[in-house]
């Protein structure tokens, strides 16, 4: 058995989706985990017009019924078996339940293009469910693969990114692969003139938190390179994943911190909003 035990896909007929739930697939059966795929069918509130139409229901459900029939095509064509749930609600909320209340891992969740709104980086659900769930969540876009062998970590030397190194590490070990790990250092241009001495200091204390996680690696057996940059931490994490040609990108999270934290510009929300690889946000320390 490996990290995973269990991973819920979150699938909504969109492309993403259908690229989600194929790299979902792949990695389930790695990880020897039970999979299961999860369409959320909307609540009717009285804001749409059915003229002539008895039972609303039915008529949200045939989509729904759809989308379940092309997800069971999608397994069947990678020679896996799913399970396929219709759920009822908002899709962010039906998705955080049901990885609570059935034990999942690990939700995987598709991104469609690449936005420059702040408020539409990740996607409204795909936001909400990593604000208010627990679950590590990984977040793949619409034409990428997740990669394993070569794993790109932002440190920001908290709790939660030291949660992400183990789950890096875990990858690397597991799938043969290597880590390069990435820390920002954030300094306005007034600060190194006023303080030089307090810049040098931070830029040391980075290196120094990135040489505990490169050493951390490395005695797992796991090769490890640590980077240090000048600049907005997410930049810095986007521009070595670029340079690296990485696969996928680490990051920490906190518990359920809620939408408002995201949305007004976390350096997760942009990270996975423009990010041409993967992004696995982890919530929980694991082997």
């Amino acid at each position: 058995m490996g990290r995973y035990a269990k991973i819920l896909v979150a699938f909504d007929g969109s492309e993403s989706s259908r690229n989600a739930l194929k790299q979902a697939i792949k990695l389930a059966r790695d990880e020897q985990a039970f999979l299961g795929v999860l369409t959320v069918m909307p609540t009717y509130e009285g804001n749409i017009e059915f003229i002539g139409v008895r039972n609303i229901d039915e008529v949200l459900r045939g989509p729904m019924e759809k989308m379940k029939a092309e997800a069971n095509d999608i397994a069947a064509a990678e020679g896996a078996s799913v399970e396929v749930l219709v759920e009822r609600g908002k899709a962010y909320e039906r998705i955080v339940e049901k990885a609570e209340a059935d034990g999942y891992d690990l939700v995987v969740m598709g991104r469609r293009g690449i936005h420059r709104s702040a408020r539409v980086l990740m996607g409204s659900v795909t936001s909400r469910v990593i604000g208010h769930s627990d679950k590590d969540v990984l977040v793949i876009p619409r034409d990428a693969s997740a990669e394993w062998k070569n794993i790109v970590l932002a440190i920001d030397d908290s709790e939660c990114s030291r949660a992400a190194a183990d789950g890096a590490v875990y990858f690397a070990r597991s799938y043969g692969g290597r880590i390069t790990a990435v820390m920002g250092v954030d300094l306005a241009d007034e600060f190194y003139a006023e303080v030089p001495e307090a810049v040098e200091q931070m830029i040391g204390k980075a290196e120094t938190s990135l040489d505990e996680v490169g050493t951390a690696a490395e005695k797992e057996g796991v090769a490890a390179e640590v980077v240090v940059r000048e600049g907005k931490a997410y930049e810095a994490v986007l521009d070595v994943a670029e340079e690296k040609e990485g696969g996928v990108i680490f990051m920490g999270s906190h518990g359920r911190t809620g939408l408002k934290k995201l949305i007004m510009g976390s350096v997760t929300e942009k990270v996975i909003g423009y990010a041409q690889c993967p992004v696995m946000v982890v919530k929980r320390r694991g082997r």
